[in-house]
Parts: structure tokens; sequence; C-alpha cells
């Protein structure tokens, strides 16, 4: 089912997941969501998640930025601001929060050994990056409101992003007390209420990517996320119909011509997503390729395509 946008659902839930393969447009297609909640008046907090060391942010760099700081800053539009999602600084909240020596544990986890070591222990990475959000969903003001009314999340990679949503249940089976278990569940809390929180897989309308992103919804749901649609992203313009593209066909199989790559993308779009419609009963959001950009371009022009399709997704 391809549908027009996933506006409703955006602004009737807190937390946005955007997820998928790496090179699919998630953290264009993460702004340009956040973009849509902060133009209907929401307080939305925009994350990305990496390593203090890790370079450029790339959420920055769709709001002409550079680096992003783990403290939530504005980010320009109204409403709108953002944030790196570090391990090391969920460490250091969850240390502060059951061991009272906030100086010691923030000196001793600038060490880069530790930072390493940290890093390679199974589980010990998530852990940071879930404490990290889960802070940030649990900031309130004055008046006891959530700072933050909606955050949407730039996910790492599938297989990063389902280590993140299992983390839960893998570390409850492992210790059923303390204070570990006690953040696990205010987590899952969140997480695993689908009046809460969505996920919004981003793909393209090409074969791999389309079949990563149908394992993706599968694992989703096996960590108890509700995946609430797919956003085939890029997708090309196809002015012919049925009868026009059959003859085209024909053509083309008796010699080359051109405009042929373009329409081969066209057709190979249309198999993508008869793909998805036969393997789930999700809602499909396409998002057009604009300009006719290649994946990975980053020329300036892309620092306006999160508002350009912003406006697409937008409600008229």
């Amino acid at each position: 089912m391809v549908s027009s946008g996933p506006s409703m659902e955006l602004l009737s839930r807190r937390i946005h997941l955007v997820t998928g393969k790496g090179g699919v447009g998630r953290t264009t297609v993460a702004a340009a969501l956040a973009r849509v909640a902060a133009a209907q008046g929401k307080r939305v907090l925009l994350t990305e998640v990496g390593d203090p060391e890790g370079g450029p942010s790339g959420i920055g760099s769709k709001f002409g930025k550079t680096h992003l700081s783990p403290d939530p800053e504005p980010l320009g539009p109204p409403g709108l601001s953002g944030c790196h999602v570090f391990a090391t600084r969920g460490h250091e909240l969850f240390a502060h929060s059951v061991i009272p020596a906030g100086p010691l544990i923030r000196a001793a986890l600038r060490s880069r050994t530790l930072r390493k070591f940290v890093a390679a222990v199974p589980s010990l990475y998530e852990l940071g990056l879930f404490y990290h959000l889960l802070t940030l969903l649990q900031e309130t003001n004055d008046r006891g409101e959530p700072v933050h009314e909606i955050i949407v999340a730039d996910m790492p990679a599938t297989g990063h992003t389902l280590a993140l949503t299992s983390l839960p249940e893998v570390l409850l089976d492992a210790l059923p007390d303390g204070p570990i278990p006690r953040y696990m569940r205010e987590g899952q809390a969140y997480l695993n209420d689908p009046e809460k929180c969505l996920a919004w897989i981003v793909t393209l309308p090409e074969l791999l990517p389309v079949t990563e992103a149908i394992e993706l919804i599968d694992g989703l749901r096996a960590t108890h996320v509700t995946p609430a649609g797919v956003v085939l992203n890029r997708v090309p313009e196809d002015p012919f119909d049925a009868e026009e593209r059959e003859a085209l066909t024909a053509l083309l199989a008796e010699r080359p011509m051109h405009g042929e790559l373009g329409f081969r993308q066209a057709d190979a779009a249309g198999t993508a997503r008869k793909l998805l419609e036969e393997a789930t009963d999700l809602p499909i959001f396409e998002l057009p390729l604009l300009d006719g950009r290649s994946p990975g371009d980053e020329s300036p022009d892309s620092e306006t395509l999160p508002e350009r399709l912003a406006a697409w997704l937008e409600p008229a």
C-alpha cells in the first residue's frame, strides 16, 4: 500500500526510530521527519548515534553545522534541536546515577584506553547509548512537562539498530535485579509500547536494500519494536503507462538508446515496490529522486534536501 505521508503517526508518538541499510538516506529522511513535526508546533529533538572521535555530524551537516554536542542545541527551525548520542555520555550518566562521584567518573571515561575497552565489551557500548537516549526522553521542564515532545532518532545501520533494540531483553535475562534492570525496564516502557514508539525503515527502490529492509522489519518485531512503515527513498519518476513501457521494452531489445538507464531504473523501482508490497502489510511512503542526485552525493545543495522532503511530506 503506497501512502502519501507519515504525518499523523509522527505527531501522535513520542519516539521515532529511523533505520535502514547504510547509504539509503536515513539521515536526510530523519531530518525531514523532524522538520515536519517541528512545523506542526512540537518541541522536537533530532538525535544521531555516533562517537566523540567519529568526525563531522551527518545531522549537523543538514543544518549548516559541522559537529553536534551530546547536549541538545538549536538547529535553526523553530522548535527543532539536535544532539549526538554518545555511549561515553551514557556511561557517565549511568555511573553518576549509582555512584555519587561525578568528576572522578568523567575523568576516568575520558581515558582513550578505557573508552576502547568499553566499546569492545558486548552490550556495554549499547548500554551507554540506551541510557543517554533514556535520559533525554525523561528530561522535564519546571512544569514537569517533557522538554522534548517528540524525539526523532537517526539510528545506526541495521545490525547495530537491532543490537540496541534487543538490549533490554538481553540484559534482563542476564541481570534480573539491580540498577541496570531497572533502567532497562524504564526503557522498555518506551521502546516496546506502540503508542509511544514507532520505527521507520528507509530503503532504496533496488533489490538488495529492499531485501535487507524486509529482514529488518522482522528483526524489529522480534525485539518488540513496532515498525510503522517503509520509506522508499529516491524513487525515480516513471512517465510511461503499461502500454508505452511494453512498446519501449521491445524497442530497447533491438538496439540501445539514449535514456535507457533512466528507463531501467524506473522499471527496477517498480519491481522493488512490488516486492515490498508482497512481503509486508506496512504502508510504503515514497520519496522522489530530487534533481537526479546519486546516492552519497554530498554537494552543498544536499543541505536543502531535508527541507524539500519535509515540504513533500507535510500535509496540505
